[in-house]
């Protein structure tokens, strides 16, 4: 892995995590779904532009549409859509956690649906992570913990595993990567709209928290994160660049932690490091090349 792929990696997941933190402001002040579809037409619109300034097209191959389709319901639709609904009741931090174990997920899930055997250090890597999981989660609920929000954010993972699993051999490769980006975010738009019409009352209190956390997870988490994440995979694969998921727990807490003030204990501290081992182990022994 060369230095740019690490700091492409390294940059991605300051940006993934950051997203939770802004989108704890976001709901504080515009309802949940609204605010999300909204955020996912503007992204999409910016995204579809650039990329036409770029002389990208929609000419498409099969699997890039196919990953336009998975990606912008499993993961714009579904897990930003739990996410956000669940931070009504939840920390950003506790989102956060919840979020950054989609390796640790997917692993498991490969293992019990495909088949895929696992190595030790993989194993004990998800022992580790769910371990550490448990233990903060064990701490959050006995503080008062929204059960609800915890379900919600456990069903977004679950989602975006299953976005994971379905495009596990359909990398959508071939170029007009801010197209795809674009497009996937106008996907989650439309599969957001009924839903924010039906069970939501639109509620926007205007503010410049409002303003500055629309905009940025707008641009950073939206647009440039997407795009980093795109072209990570492309250049290092799926697999190796998952294991900047490691970095999610250390990050998404300490922003949470700065910019709103969430509480940060020793058992915090203990609990993020051996989620963030866990994941590192499963993804580590899951890159190395088979016969290793």
């Amino acid at each position: 892995m060369d230095l740019t792929a690490i700091v492409m990696g390294v940059s991605f997941a300051l940006m993934w995590s950051s997203a939770f933190t802004s989108a704890h402001v976001i709901v504080d002040y515009a309802a949940p779904l609204h605010a999300l579809a909204l955020r996912f037409l503007i992204s999409g619109l910016i995204g579809i532009a650039i990329a036409r300034a770029m002389g990208q097209t929609v000419r498409l191959s099969r699997n890039q549409w196919r990953a336009i389709l998975i990606f912008g319901i499993c993961q714009n639709a579904f897990y930003l859509g739990f996410n956000f609904v669940a931070m009504q009741w939840v920390e950003a931090s506790v989102a956060t956690i919840v979020a950054s174990t989609l390796p640790l997920v997917v692993a498991l899930a490969s293992r019990f649906i495909y088949g895929e055997r696992l190595p030790l250090q993989a194993n004990l890597g998800l022992v580790a992570g769910f371990a550490g999981v448990a233990l903060i989660m064990g701490l959050r609920i006995d503080q008062g913990a929204s059960l609800g929000g915890l379900a919600l954010c456990v069903a977004g993972v679950i989602s975006l595993a299953v976005a994971t699993l379905a495009l596990r051999h359909a990398a959508p490769g071939g170029g007009n990567a801010m197209m795809i980006v674009g497009l996937q975010m106008l996907v989650g738009a439309a599969a957001l709209a009924l839903p924010a019409f039906l069970w939501e009352t639109p509620r926007y209190v205007f503010s410049w928290q409002l303003a500055v956390a629309f905009s940025y997870t707008v641009l950073v988490p939206g647009l440039v994160a997407t795009l980093v994440w795109f072209l990570l995979v492309s250049r290092i694969g799926a697999v190796r660049s998952a294991t900047f998921h490691f970095l999610n727990p250390f990050f998404g807490v300490a922003i949470a932690a700065v910019l709103l003030s969430e509480p940060f204990e020793i058992v915090d501290v203990f609990g993020v490091a051996v989620i963030a081992g866990g994941i590192l182990a499963v993804q580590l022994a899951r890159a190395k090349p088979t016969g290793t």
